[in-house]
């Protein structure tokens, strides 16, 4: 890998996009963190467009984007489920990818190379009970993935998404427990994944060793999903 590239990670002071942030350091790529936790390197909202905007401007080019940023949101039967958390849900989880896609992709499409990260749930391709609006949000990520990938498959730029089981980050933890359980009993390996597993894929996904993959989604799972 080469150091002269930069990854901006979204979410990268806590789970996932901590652990990939780490791990794409182990490359020698330089890793901006965008977070709205302290310790972020910017401290920006990913639902405000202007703001991701104006952190594009800052940053200057950017090779790998990682949109690890993301809310469980509540959990409850959908019927039951407030229209302002289905809304809060949405605007983290799909619209902030869609924002830092628009702001940074077209500098990728301009140098001729790029790669883009999304991280979506199996729970976007299954649906898990009282989870609809996380279960849904994840979805549209892997749609949108899925069409990105089509626009930009002969730029040079590569658009994937991971599909994640539940793994044992600080998000999970404001998962209700009979939720919790439920996804957990699903995957025949008995146990939570990793993030450092997770931030494996993802490094391999930024890198110049995948080259013909492109609007794909890859299941991490611990045999969760088998098709």
């Amino acid at each position: 890998m080469s150091a002269s590239r930069t990854a901006l990670v979204t979410g990268g002071m806590s789970g996932l996009g901590k652990a990939a942030a780490t791990r794409l350091a182990e490359d020698r790529v330089r890793v901006v963190t965008l977070d709205i936790a302290d310790g972020a390197d910017l401290r920006v909202d990913v639902t405000d467009p202007a703001a991701v905007r104006a952190a594009a401007a800052t940053i200057g080019p950017v090779d790998i984007l990682v949109n690890s940023a993301g809310i469980v949101g509540p959990n409850a039967p959908l019927w039951e489920i407030a229209h302002d958390s289905w809304e809060r849900t949405f605007a983290v989880n799909v619209r902030g990818t869609f924002n830092t896609c628009q702001a940074f992709i077209p500098g990728m499409i301009e140098r001729g190379w790029g790669r883009i990260v999304n991280i979506a749930s199996m729970a976007g391709k299954d649906g898990n009970p009282n989870m609809s609006p996380y279960s849904a949000s994840k979805a549209a990520v892997i749609g949108l993935t899925k069409s990105l990938g089509k626009e930009l498959a002969t730029s040079g730029v590569l658009a994937n998404v991971i599909s994640p089981a539940v793994i044992e980050t600080p998000m999970n933890a404001s998962t209700a427990p009979d939720a919790l359980a439920h996804i957990t009993s699903l995957i025949p390996m008995k146990r939570l994944g990793r993030p450092e597993e997770v931030a494996e894929l993802v490094a391999w996904l930024a890198s110049d060793k995948v080259s013909f993959s492109t609007g794909a989604v890859y299941d991490i799972s611990g045999g969760r999903a088998t098709y």
